[in-house]
């Protein structure tokens, strides 16, 4: 384009903050408004699945009604992030009692399947993919546990949409169809994967119809006879034969002993908002521990996107994640110190270990004793509000694609530790250590914000981001989600990874040369990297005019929508 001196008179006279800034309304990155609405919300990361729940809520089911609708078609449209194959999370905030509720629906490792067997045939580590990396499928149970608490419509309206959708078919998203193919190489060599999600030889691409009338059938007997059809009939039947047949050990008595749990949601006050997870065996509670080493600082002064901000999170996540690898476990096995690990005085403690001028190399877990996903979230007309995800572990999962079923069971069991000595080392009827973690704040005791963000170990930096956007920057409910993000990799691992080399620091585009340069400058290994930070999800509630605020991933294929 040619420069006019007309051109450059009106560019000369814009203010700098605007040349600076991709909308009117919003930050120096790119933003979209949030979506407002009073009478329900739903947010989730694909469109055809926010309408299934919007659908809901307004035929009169709850909150709950609407995750576990939006849930199963998220089984449908994301099979690359989630399914009945996998485990599920969520809190609950109950308008009712005006209380939050937890309920852990992760499933436990075979009970004939033993350390030892791993030990024998020389594993050093669990396999990612294949029968030796699946656990028992939560979900369902999950969905039934939830349903029974706080639902309202009858299973079969709730899972209807899905099951149409199944046997009609949808276009697939642009970002799934590009999963789909990245796991067709990986995956392809299963028995029935091909035939569940390949049936023409190629994964179908953007736009093209894809049906899964294996998974509608499915989804209609469980719909017909709950939860027990999954767990105990010919659906466990099929799962425990396909096992045997390709040297599996999950049987159909670990199918039919598996129960899911309701737990105290735990919480940190940070700067006068109260933020929500749940205790181990997941990785929520990394994300408290990360806020409570921040309040220590003012964060606000140092500013979104500055080399001194960036510095003090990554050393807070670092030190977090130390005591993530050595402590997050199934609490039913271990004596778990969850009230120390989120206390202020052990933030105190692990806050002095951090050098403002300089990257740690390696910390080592303090002693507090004196890994794609799909996330949703749901509000209702009544106030009760949902946060819920759910996950196959890696993408599809474990490859184990059991006949006629239409998904493919979870690799969950590849996050233990097979060597001895760690509250998450392998033991039959074990929960393995979780990723998915659903997140919540509340303020003064009142429901405030439902959120989420998807993606194994990014989760929990990406909660304690969210927060701090929110808080300390004062983002909307949109632009906290949208702002460019930071994710620390190489930290210690459950399964017994050590970090020894202070990791690397992945940032995205939108933050500043003379930043990066000052955090180099500091020790830190800078990367970009495309992709890999997330998914993010979120409502708020506006008491004052009583409404919702939803907000949506602008990384995935995902949508708020609300009436």
């Amino acid at each position: 384009m040619k420069l006019t001196p007309t051109f450059l008179i009106c560019l000369f006279l814009i203010p700098a903050s605007l040349l600076s800034q991709d909308r009117i309304t919003g930050k120096n990155f790119a933003s979209r408004s949030e979506v407002i609405a009073q009478n329900g919300m739903a947010a989730t990361s694909h469109p055809l699945a926010t309408q299934v729940a919007l659908d809901i809520l307004k035929q009169g089911g709850t909150a709950v009604d609407a995750a576990i609708a939006a849930n199963a078609m998220l089984g449908l449209v994301e099979p690359t992030g989630c399914g009945i194959g996998g485990d599920l999370f969520a809190i609950v905030w109950d308008a009712n009692t005006e209380q939050l509720y937890g309920l852990n629906a992760s499933g436990r490792s075979p009970e004939s399947l033993t350390r030892e067997f791993f030990i024998d045939n020389g594993y050093e580590m669990i396999p990612q993919r294949g029968p030796l990396s699946v656990s028992v499928p939560g979900t369902v149970d999950g969905w039934f546990e939830l349903h029974g608490k706080f639902g309202r419509l009858e299973m079969d309206k709730i899972l209807a949409p899905a099951i149409q959708y199944a046997r009609e078919g949808h276009p697939v998203a642009e970002l799934i169809a590009y999963y789909l193919n990245r796991s067709a190489p990986i995956l392809s060599r299963y028995t029935n994967f091909k035939e569940t999600y390949m049936p023409d030889g190629t994964m179908p691409a953007k736009g093209e119809i894809f049906k899964n009338p294996d998974l509608a059938n499915t989804y209609e007997k469980i719909a017909e006879g709950g939860r027990d059809a999954f767990y105990k009939g010919e659906i466990a039947r099929t799962i425990d034969r396909y096992m045997k047949e390709h040297d599996g050990f999950l049987s159909y008595e670990d199918l039919a002993t598996h129960t899911s749990e309701w737990v105290d949601p735990v919480s940190t006050n940070y700067r006068g908002y109260d933020v929500w997870q749940l205790p181990p065996n997941g990785q929520g509670i990394a994300g408290l521990q990360i806020l409570n080493i921040m309040e220590g600082y003012d964060v606000a002064g140092m500013g979104f996107g500055s080399a001194e901000y960036i510095h003090h999170f990554v050393e807070a996540k670092k030190l977090a994640f130390e005591d993530r690898a050595y402590f997050y476990a199934d609490m039913d096995f271990s004596d778990i110190p969850v009230d120390r690990l989120i206390s202020k005085e052990y933030a105190t403690e692990r806050r002095a270990l951090i050098d403002p001028n300089l990257a740690a190399r390696r910390y080592d877990h303090g002693n507090p004793d004196p890994h794609n996903t799909i996330y949703l979230t749901t509000a209702d007309k009544d106030g009760n509000m949902v946060s819920l995800i759910q996950s196959n572990y890696r993408g599809m999962g474990s490859g184990m694609t059991p006949y006629g079923l239409g998904f493919v069971l979870q690799n969950r069991g590849e996050a233990f530790n097979l060597a001895e000595g760690y509250f998450n080392t392998y033991e039959p009827g074990k929960r393995p250590f979780h990723t998915i973690i659903p997140g919540f704040i509340t303020k003064e005791g009142k429901p405030y914000i439902s959120f989420g963000v998807m993606g194994g170990a990014m989760q929990p930096q990406g909660h304690a981001q969210i927060v701090i956007n929110l808080i300390d920057f004062g983002m909307n409910l949109q632009e906290a989600g949208d702002a460019p993000r930071i994710q620390h990799g190489g930290s210690s691992e459950p399964t017994g990874t050590r970090m020894t080399d202070g990791g690397v620091v992945f940032l995205e585009t939108g933050f500043d040369w003379e930043e990066i340069r000052s955090l180099i400058e500091k020790g830190h290994s800078i990367q970009w990297n495309l992709g890999g930070y997330g998914g993010y999800q979120a409502i708020k509630y506006d008491e004052k005019n009583g409404v919702y605020y939803g907000a949506s991933e602008s990384r995935k294929d995902g949508q708020a929508a609300g009436y």
